[in-house]
């Protein structure tokens, strides 16, 4: 099974998720491949079986332009053959907004078929270890579901 791990990252905290994903699915077997957003096409998503997005949410839940472009590319697509797990950071002083794009991505991946394996995973900020330990928790439940 391949997975294509597409992280957008401002502080570095996204990215941290995305690696320590990356190598909880390596240790399950997965052939996996992680990508910055900003050097990334969606259309990437389509030689794997396994969609993972993870984002931060800026501010009061605008996107960045990059994330911007990546989400317009990934409405395009026909995803229904795919799974997706999304997961990110975000700041919970903007109330309503936090995490905010971690739930567009979701919204989009099912638009476009995909079959949602496990519930969206958000983090306050820089991952904890606490929140390492739910990072490697999902990424168990994802290669099991995978590996059937």
């Amino acid at each position: 099974m391949r997975a294509k791990i597409v992280f957008a990252s401002m502080t570095g905290n996204d990215e941290d998720m995305a690696e320590i994903l990356e190598e909880d699915l390596l240790d399950a077997g997965l052939d996996v491949d992680t990508s910055d957003v900003s050097f990334t096409d969606a259309s990437d998503y389509l030689d794997s079986d396994l969609c993972v997005l993870v984002t931060y949410t800026y501010g009061e839940g605008a996107m960045t332009d990059e994330l911007v472009d990546f989400y317009e590319q990934l409405k395009q697509l026909d995803l229904s053959d795919k799974y997706f797990a999304v997961m990110g950071s975000g700041d919970k002083t903007y109330k309503e907004h936090y995490c905010e794009n971690v739930f567009d991505f979701e919204k989009a991946f099912l638009a476009c078929g995909a079959k949602e394996l496990i519930a969206p995973l958000t983090v306050e900020n820089a991952p904890t270890d606490e929140d390492i330990d739910r990072i490697d928790q999902a990424a168990e439940e994802l290669a099991n579901k995978l590996n059937g």
